[in-house]
């Protein structure tokens, strides 16, 4: 079998996880620290200065970091789980909204403007309340509900002072009247695994388990298994969490990650997800 290796920039609880899970599974999974690495663009992947096998699993909490490492080593002819394009697309919420709605998945109606003008004349469409998001960021940071126009005013004029260019782009949902949580879904491959419902026992309206958020069991329903299989083959495929909301319409989805964190998807259904993505890698290895 073709060597794995585990790419991370930190040792959280996932992690810990899936090194248990390579040894239960007798996988020998290289651990590769990436913040004491550098890769010669120019050498051949058995010249490298650091192993990295044939087949790696990318964990990096850093996208920026994550996204380039996983340029590099493609560019050698390795394999990594998630690949390029599909972490590229992930990280962003506008190219994962585009994919989305290219596939025909329900998502929340969303615009997007690229000035300060354009995001009042957005927010005048939309309506109040709505939702402002940065394109790329995770755990609902920077994620605001904006209520009315001096709300507005007072996040965008805040977001001008930040000189982030990536912050200059407006990204704007619906607020979609909701039970009091979101769903989240695992998928790996063409299967879906495992999936929860998020709830924040504070109120916050954001459900994000880094936030405090509680997970609780989702049954697999076929509108759940259909949405999010449709989701992961919009967005390329691989080991994804896709994020759901209960409209009056059916579901919603609204985001896709592709650095999955499910500690709390665990500890709601008692899926060994660990294994499952290590079983994954193996067979990806094997192919």
């Amino acid at each position: 079998m073709k060597e794995i290796s585990l790419v991370y920039d930190r040792i959280r609880w996932e992690e810990k996880a899936l090194i248990k899970a390579a040894r239960n599974e007798n996988v020998d999974l290289k651990l590769v620290d990436s913040k004491g690495v550098y890769i010669d663009t120019l050498k051949e992947p058995s010249k490298l200065k650091v192993d990295f096998g044939e087949v790696v699993i990318q964990r990096c909490i850093s996208y920026f970091r994550g996204l380039h490492i996983t340029a590099t080593l493609e560019s050698k002819g390795l394999y990594v789980i998630n690949p390029f394009d599909v972490s590229l697309v992930c990280g962003n919420k506008l190219f994962t909204t585009l994919a989305l709605v290219k596939a025909g998945v329900p998502v929340p109606k969303t615009l997007i403007a690229f000035t300060d003008e354009g995001a009042f004349k957005a927010l005048k469409e939309l309506g109040y309340p709505a939702v402002m998001k940065p394109v790329v960021g995770s755990w609902g940071r920077l994620v605001a509900l904006v209520k009315d126009d001096d709300s507005a005013r007072a996040l965008i004029e805040s977001r001008k002072e930040t000189r982030n260019a990536l912050l200059q782009i407006y990204y704007f949902q619906e607020y979609v009247e909701r039970p009091p949580r979101d769903i989240r879904i695992l998928t790996i491959g063409d299967e879906v695994v495992a999936a929860s419902y998020r709830y924040s026992p504070s109120g916050d309206w954001r459900t994000n388990v880094a936030r405090g958020g509680v997970s609780k069991p989702c049954p697999l329903t076929e509108e759940v298994r259909e949405t999010a299989l449709k989701a992961s083959e919009a967005v390329g495929g691989g080991v994804l969490a896709v994020d759901c909301m209960e409209s009056p319409y059916g579901l919603l989805v609204h985001e896709v990650n592709s650095t999955v964190e499910f500690r709390g998807l665990y500890s709601a259904t008692g899926v060994d997800i660990a294994r499952r993505i290590i079983s994954y890698a193996v067979e990806v290895a094997r192919r």
